[in-house]
């Protein structure tokens, strides 16, 4: 009996640990205060449809199988009389989510939700539907900023994204297939998250089931506070997989802010090229750890060159911040504001030293490319234009490095060097970047001799040049 008395009490006391352990948090209030403050965005872009064999309705599948089951080929609607129609105009149209920011009508979405839209509508919770001004986007962080013409609007409460921690519940609000003010609960998967090309934004990864029409919506922590905008998924099939990504709340509010004060977002710049230290890259360079981030290539005139820094220089510190990875240093330089002056601590020939740089303000997207164009399309003095090679080029000829060869004359044409050429060495150096070439061409003393190493073909040889200009 004794012993009995004593199993009933352990398995009490199990159940009670059990019952403890699995208490979930309560998201009804969330939604019920929350809720109001989510919108559900519309963008409608007008197109034209050319002349010619139009069908005459939308495409529905109904009426495609309808067709199919008697025989009838062509469109789905139907085939005009004369096989023929004007050109048309038709509308496309997207959803995506939002919230609000401001009682006076300032909204937050991502910028793939309504860029290049010609109409912008926010429907509000109440249902009522009021069309929307652009005040700015930002394509880098996937954040654009509305206005829309309405007063006393509920509006979210900002949270802090530096104090999420792994394993934390969060919710997320939005409109996924156009489902209207739909919650999805989760937790937070992992923090500082980077995705391929996207080196401005730490994300914050969740499993929180986000779908398309999701974009733009807010992401709850269990206070009610927006700690996120839900922007991205990772799927193999277009919906949700368990992997979601949202910009931090704060990188979102700053560029809003930016947005709606300046119309445009000013980040810093240095103008280098870096990469990852691997544990051969690190051991050659006589380091302990392979946190930093290597100097690949340095741009001419940039930031970065009129501080003194050097391909081959690792940089371990960005203005008292350590950097861990090479990722890490895009985001602590376009966080920083232009013309500040920011010490950087670095690893040269096995010492370290310390710069100081004045950061500079980030070319525009359109700057960039003609930059880049202009660079290109300039012969340089042994008469080569050439280019960067593409991933898919480097995978095809089994190099890592090299330029190609877009025109050649002068000097070089008569040496032999065609279009098509892949240039992998300047005497006996590896070619790195289409920049990094044309400045080495340029040092080169008049009447010496330079030897190209070239590919063509699947066979490499050397390619003697002289220096006449």
């Amino acid at each position: 009996m004794k012993c009995f008395k004593t199993v009933i009490s352990l398995c009490a006391i199990l159940i009670s640990l059990i019952s403890n352990a699995i208490t979930l948090p309560d998201f009804t209030e969330l939604a019920e205060n929350q809720g109001k403050t989510v919108v559900n965005i519309t963008s409608i872009k007008n197109t034209v449809t050319p002349a010619g064999n139009t069908p005459p309705f939308p495409y529905d599948e109904h009426l495609q199988e309808f067709f199919k089951r008697f025989g009838i080929p062509g469109f789905p609607g139907g085939i005009p009389p004369n096989g023929n129609t004007a050109p048309q105009e038709k509308q496309v149209m997207g959803t995506g989510s939002g919230f609000i920011i401001d009682t006076k009508g300032i909204v937050i979405t991502n910028a793939h939700v309504v860029n290049d839209a010609d109409t912008v509508i926010v429907k509000l919770n109440d249902q009522r539907e009021i069309q929307a001004e652009v005040l700015g986007v930002d394509k880098r962080t996937d954040v654009a900023v509305l206005k829309i013409k309405a007063d006393n609007l509920p509006k979210v409460t900002i949270g802090d994204p530096a104090k999420l921690k792994v394993g934390e519940w969060v919710a997320a609000i939005g409109s996924p297939f156009g489902l209207e003010s739909t919650m999805t609960v989760g937790v937070v998967s992992a923090l500082g998250r980077n995705l391929p090309q996207e080196n401005y934004v730490p994300f914050i990864q969740t499993d929180v089931a986000i779908n398309p029409g999701n974009s733009g919506g807010p992401l709850f922590n269990t206070s009610g506070e927006v700690v996120g905008i839900n922007s991205q998924i990772y799927s193999r099939t277009g919906g949700y997989m368990g992997l979601s990504f949202a910009i931090p709340i704060d990188v979102a509010i700053n560029v809003a802010e930016q947005l709606q004060k300046d119309g445009k977002v000013s980040r810093g710049w240095l103008g280098i090229a870096i990469q990852e230290i691997s544990k051969e890259l690190s051991e050659s360079f006589g380091m302990k750890t392979t946190q930093g981030a290597l100097v690949a290539g340095v741009e001419k005139e940039s930031p970065a060159e009129k501080g003194g820094l050097k391909p081959g220089d690792v940089i371990l510190k960005f203005n008292e911040k350590d950097i861990k990875t090479s990722s890490d240093l895009p985001k602590f330089v376009s966080a920083t504001k232009p013309n500040t002056e920011v010490s950087v601590v670095i690893l040269r020939q096995g010492k370290e030293q310390s710069l100081t740089i004045t950061i500079g303000e980030m070319p525009t997207d359109d700057m960039v490319v003609a930059r880049k164009n202009s660079e290109q399309a300039k012969k340089n003095r042994i008469g080569l234009v050439v280019k960067d090679l593409t991933p898919q080029q480097k995978k095809q000829i089994k190099e890592n490095a090299g330029v190609l060869v877009v025109e050649a004359a002068d000097a070089a044409l008569n040496a032999g060097i065609r279009q098509g050429d892949v240039i992998l060495g300047l005497n006996n150096n590896p070619v790195s970047s289409a920049q990094s070439f044309n400045q080495a061409i340029k040092k080169i003393a008049k009447g010496k001799t330079i030897a190209l190493l070239v590919y063509r073909n699947g066979d490499t040889l050397y390619v003697p040049i002289k220096i006449t200009n």
